[in-house]
């Protein structure tokens, strides 16, 4: 799944545990899928962090080299 269908789930999951409409076992497992797809949420962002801070350094780079 993408982040932001991720999200979504989540988003979805919340929304039903906190309503009410579930028992204890379903409100269990849901609980359960979402923290999973927190866990990949996060390490998406951490992967797409990283790329950023690499592309900055990149740029940084050029731009000094530039400026001499």
């Amino acid at each position: 799944m993408s982040f932001e269908k991720d999200m979504s789930r989540i988003e979805e999951i919340v929304n039903k545990i906190e309503s009410g409409e579930c028992g204890l076992d379903e409100a269990s497992v849901l609980f359960e899928e979402g923290k999973n797809l927190a866990i990949q949420c996060a390490k998406c962002l951490d992967e797409k962090k990283g790329k950023i801070v690499e592309l900055t350094k990149e740029l940084d780079a050029l731009v000094e080299k530039d400026m001499k």
